[in-house]
């Protein structure tokens, strides 16, 4: 005969030759030698023994303990007094009722969607993150949601957890800000034959996820398509002339001609603009050769009208001189002052005033004899 102790918070278990006995609490017990106290602490889990059938038709243990049976698709999540323990793979486990408060969340890894209650610093946990499939959709995206390829719903900003399983999920994200489309080097005839290069962008928004994911296969392809198309019909039905006439309505008119149709791929255009008109090398020299005819032109329309101007001037003046024998002699005087600027020295002799005397010598008599 020997002595067992069973300490504080442990329970024993007594077998006699292999066979269950009973459960022991806390005390000293004398026992034969051919009996077996096995202990078991009462803040820990455990894994069930094999005869645990044998040992629940206890009531006095079954009434203290509680047997957790965790499936092949199964995994449980234990919080010890409302605090994160462990993790439970596929099995069955006892747990004491007397010192511990626990509470079991099991997780059915046939189903992708997660127990709300499940917070994301429980399911960051390394040994439970294996287990996981997470989609991170940044604040500038909005995301579609499929289950085994099957449209379930729309995703805003934020952390999505499914569990790892055999369905299938995925998570399309589209980026919804400001986005910019170029359709450049499109060489395009205008409606008299001039081939031009045209580079063109526009801006746009994706409003409609669900539309732009779900209708088309490649929505940036689909509106390059739309502002090619609109580009050649509005270039084709004008003239070179008109064209570079009518070059800053390009941009207003192709954004209403693509707006409806954007919108039944999911977008919404912001605007449009021309960047570049691109004429072909003899088409250049052409133009710059009209370009400066113009400008000779334009330069001679202006010769023409200064002469214009100063013969008309000229002839007022005469008039007046004609009209008023006083203006014609200041006149005069004005040239004689001019022309005597230009010489050194003048002798005056004879009678008669001043001014009649150099008048003479610098204008011209009339002839007598005509």
């Amino acid at each position: 005969m020997q002595t067992v102790k069973v300490k504080a918070y442990y329970k024993g278990l007594m077998y006699k030759n292999g066979r269950y006995v009973k459960m022991l609490n806390e005390g000293k017990y004398w026992v034969w030698g051919n009996t077996e106290i096995v202990p078991y602490d009462e803040t820990k889990i455990y894994v069930a023994p094999a005869d645990i059938n044998v040992l629940m038709q206890d009531t006095a243990l079954s009434a203290a303990t509680t047997l957790v049976e965790v499936r092949d698709n199964e995994r449980g999540i234990v919080f010890e007094n409302g605090l994160y323990k462990q993790l439970l793979q596929p099995g069955k486990y006892v747990l004491w009722n007397s010192v511990v408060k626990y509470e079991i969340v099991k997780i059915d890894l046939d189903n992708v969607y997660i127990n709300a209650s499940l917070s994301r610093a429980v399911l960051s946990r390394p040994e439970i993150a294996h287990y996981l499939r997470v989609f991170t959709i940044e604040p500038f995206e909005k995301g579609l949601l499929y289950i085994n390829g099957k449209f379930e719903k729309e995703l805003g900003a934020g952390t999505y957890y499914f569990w790892k399983n055999d369905i299938q999920v995925a998570v399309n994200k589209v980026d919804i800000r400001l986005q910019q489309i170029e359709v450049n080097g499109q060489e395009i005839l205008t409606k008299d034959k001039a081939v031009l290069r045209i580079n063109f962008y526009a801006r746009y928004r994706v409003t409609d996820i669900t539309t732009a994911i779900t209708n088309s296969k490649d929505m940036q392809s689909q509106l390059y398509t739309l502002l090619q198309l609109a580009l050649r019909e509005y270039v084709g039905g004008y003239t070179l002339d008109e064209l570079l006439e009518k070059k800053n309505e390009i941009a207003a008119a192709i954004l209403d001609t693509i707006k409806d149709k954007c919108l039944r791929l999911g977008l919404a255009p912001e605007d449009c603009g021309l960047k570049d008109i691109i004429l072909p090398g003899d088409m250049k020299d052409i133009m710059n050769q009209v370009l400066i005819a113009e400008k000779r032109a334009q330069a001679n329309t202006i010769t023409r009208r200064e002469e214009t101007a100063s013969t008309r001037s000229l002839l007022n003046t005469a008039k007046l001189m004609e009209e008023n024998q006083m203006l014609f002699r200041l006149k005069e005087m004005e040239y004689v002052e001019k022309i005597a600027e230009k010489i050194n020295g003048i002798s005056v002799s004879g009678s008669g005033d001043l001014i009649s005397q150099l008048s003479k010598i610098f204008v011209p008599g009339k002839d007598t004899n005509k």
